[in-house]
């Protein structure tokens, strides 16, 4: 959104007076005798770069941030002393799956609670879609239904929007997505003329405002491509300034090889590439984790821009798919369930889900085990009381194999059920929050705790991320300082999607602020109970306007799409290579 002259008048005078010491960056009214619509006063300024804090002043003029700096004179609409509070930028959520949540809450609550005031969505994406892909979105829907009204990434977004958001919204475009566009679900690879046209998609989703290109390498079609068609995507991405994200082909028992094949497609894509939610899966991998680091900050130290993100939990969720080998898989959800009721496949696939350590293929029910895996979600009413139990509990009441009541509710529920996964150790993410390259995503849901989103469970995540860093890690653990953390949550994941003016509180950037208590912040969802949102957020101000203040949703809609640099309705374009973008170091 263009700035008025009045704004960028007012924004000269605040840069010139902050650059001379202090002076009063007020001394100019505008037309309607106010020089900022708000002020924040009198707070502890964190503003996102790492540096240590000071008392000052906050003010925001339209939709972007004015004046920051000591304690001024100032005539503002609306003055609010948030003395005892920190006013941070707003907070960052690098993985995000607010896809269907948006479609019944447009606040994404659980976040918005916890300073969120950008919601990234990753790994698969809403769009392009093909008829096909239309018509098996619309059949896999659970509790939340909604029309599948478009077709491209960008057509998604504009949906979106236009019911409204409280934050603001960015999306990757997805690597299995395109794939199932132009291959279907099944195993095969792309001739050069697919492989053209999977570059186009990208191309076009790019242009469309994607911020690059993403995949979940252990999910059925992502895990069937080879790691030349993802540098070919990867290639496409970065010549539109866009970079590549991966939840890698493994996190586990092949996770070195994981990490080098990441590497491998940033350097020959020419662009970065993030790890999502980095972990270290079952208790056989734990001790991985120096040989990771190091091999991941070696490649850092020689050039290649790399870096990760994280969710704060000792437990995964997804679905029973990651407990199944990918040839069950093969052909999508329907040839999965087709096969499952073939007894010698169904005996087949038990065998492989009992070998926790299959070489082809990362079995998250192998490294939780029975007990640790949890139902959190059914499209099937009758299986609904059967959430929150673990699958040995449900094995249990039903008098068979652990296995095989798996693939029974599989079967019943015509779905992949949502599952969480106890795999990580808590010594290790206590160590990875304090890695200065890592940030933070929730790798969940917007919900809210009423309503529809009351039907199934949830991780504790998708209410308690963002909050937990600084109640747990901040406070208790004192494994990163209160600087550190809001860096990790704003400027660190803004450069490395090469955001223009977000991430950080100075004169010029868009206004996304929270203002929270750093010593009461406090995440409340456990895993028994993962439906209470957390505290300790006073005010959310996204774009300019609230979206939470006095710790109560505001209900307006705030948020906008926020594009990636190839976007063409800013003026944007592809290039012919990385080389003609800069990014983030």
């Amino acid at each position: 959104m263009k700035l008025s002259k009045i704004t960028l008048a007012l924004l000269a005078i605040s840069f010139a007076s902050s650059m001379m010491g202090g002076a009063d960056c007020y001394a100019q009214k505008t037309a309607s005798n106010y020089d900022a619509d708000l002020v924040l006063s009198n707070g502890m300024i964190y503003d996102g770069s790492g540096a240590k804090p000071y008392r000052g002043d906050i003010a925001i003029l339209g939709e972007r941030i004015v004046y920051v700096g000591p304690k001024s004179k100032r005539i503002a609409k609306t003055v609010i002393d948030v003395k005892g509070k920190a006013i941070s930028p707003g907070f960052i959520n690098m993985l995000s799956h607010v896809e269907e949540s948006l479609f019944v809450d447009g606040r994404a609550l659980s976040d918005l609670k916890q300073g969120v005031t950008l919601e990234v969505l990753g790994e698969d994406s809403m769009g392009p879609l093909s008829p096909q892909m239309k018509i098996e979105l619309a059949a896999m829907q659970g509790d939340i239904k909604y029309p599948v009204s478009w077709t491209t990434l960008g057509e998604y977004l504009a949906t979106v929007e236009k019911k409204g958001l409280g934050p603001n919204l960015a999306s990757f475009v997805g690597a299995g997505t395109v794939r199932a566009h132009v291959l279907g679900t099944t195993n095969v690879e792309p001739t050069a003329e697919q492989l053209k046209q999977m570059r186009q998609l990208v191309r076009q989703a790019m242009e469309e405002g994607a911020l690059g290109v993403t995949t979940a390498l252990i999910y059925v079609p992502n895990t069937f491509a080879k790691t030349p068609e993802l540098i070919a995507l990867a290639q496409e991405s970065a010549s539109c300034g866009g970079i590549y994200t991966a939840h890698m082909r493994s996190e586990g028992d092949r996770i070195e090889a994981a990490v080098d094949e990441t590497i491998a497609i940033a350097k020959a894509s020419g662009a970065p590439a993030e790890i999502y939610h980095l972990k270290f899966a079952g208790k056989d991998n734990w001790h991985k984790i120096d040989g990771i680091i190091q091999k991941i900050e070696q490649a850092r130290a020689q050039g290649t821009r790399i870096t990760a993100d994280m969710y704060t939990y000792t437990a995964g969720a997804t679905g029973l798919d990651a407990a199944m080998p990918s040839w069950v898989q093969d052909g999508g959800l329907e040839a999965w369930i087709k096969r499952l009721k073939d007894p010698e496949t169904r005996a087949k696939v038990i065998a492989e889900m009992r070998n926790p350590h299959p070489k082809d293929w990362e079995n998250l029910y192998g490294g939780a085990g029975a007990e640790g895996t949890i139902l959190l979600g059914f499209k099937t009413d009758k299986l609904k009381p059967l959430t929150g139990k673990s699958l040995a509990e449900v094995a249990r009441l039903r008098g068979v194999s652990p296995e095989d009541a798996a693939i029974d509710l599989v079967i019943e529920d015509g779905s992949r059920v949502e599952i969480a996964y106890f795999l990580m150790d808590e010594k290790n993410v206590r160590r990875q929050v304090a890695l200065p390259w890592l940030s933070f995503g929730s790798d969940g849901a917007g919900p809210a705790p009423e309503g529809v989103f009351l039907q199934s469970s949830d991780h504790p995540r998708t209410y308690g991320n963002f909050a937990r860093i600084f109640a747990q890690y901040v406070r208790k653990d004192k494994a990163l300082s209160v600087q550190e953390a809001v860096r990790k949550l704003s400027a660190l994941p803004a450069a490395n999607l090469s955001l223009k003016d977000r991430g950080q509180l100075k004169i010029g950037a868009y206004a996304d602020v929270v203002v929270f208590d750093p010593e009461s912040i406090q995440d409340h969802a456990t895993f028994a109970q993962p439906q209470q949102l957390a505290t300790g957020v006073a005010h959310v101000i996204v774009n300019g306007k609230f979206a939470l203040k006095d710790g109560e949703p505001t209900g307006a809609a705030t948020g906008e799409i926020v594009h990636g640099r190839a976007w063409t309705g800013a003026g944007g374009s592809c290039k012919s290579d990385a080389s003609d973008w800069t990014w983030a170091k």
